[in-house]
């Protein structure tokens, strides 16, 4: 049987529904559990990055409609060492001026949508971080700006109220 929820909540979650991500986060045991029970919960990574303890992490993004973004970390040794849900106050404080986009995606994950700005020469990059304030529907998005040279020039956040 448990088995079995874990390929579904594995399927589900390459299909981009989330439900199950808070079953496989906690069933998933950081200095026990593998890389291929990772990727049996979660499906293939996003994108993976080489650390220089010889660590891998893992992106799996839930955006454009999913309100998260996990980076999980597996040790040379093919066992998990962490999982983080890093779409976070402290993870956001992190993107500096001056930073390129590959910085910027390694912090966050890959972003909902892209867009480029004719008039202000900008492209901004956002996240889906919240279903809405106070209960509502609204969803909160967090924003990073880039320059024509690839380089953060800001941050903020905004609402998409709904009419």
């Amino acid at each position: 049987m448990k088995r079995i929820l874990a390929w579904l909540c594995g399927l589900l979650s390459a299909l981009g529904i989330t439900a199950c991500d808070y079953i496989n986060v906690k069933e998933l045991k950081p200095g026990v559990s593998t890389s291929a029970e990772v990727r049996e919960r979660f499906g293939p990574p996003h994108m993976e990055w080489r650390n220089e303890d010889g660590s891998l992490t893992w992106e799996f993004s839930r955006q454009p409609e999913g309100i998260e973004c996990f980076m999980i970390t597996i040790g040379p040794d093919q066992i998990l060492r962490r999982i983080d849900q890093v779409l976070n106050e402290e993870t956001f404080a992190k993107v500096q001026h001056g930073m390129n986009g590959d910085q910027v995606r390694r912090l966050l994950g890959k972003p909902a949508s892209s867009q480029f700005f004719q008039l202000k020469q900008e492209t901004v990059w956002e996240w889906r971080i919240s279903r809405g304030p106070d209960g509502t529907n609204d969803p909160v998005f967090f924003t990073v700006s880039f320059n024509n040279e690839g380089r953060v020039t800001g941050t903020g956040r905004h609402t998409q109220f709904k009419r």
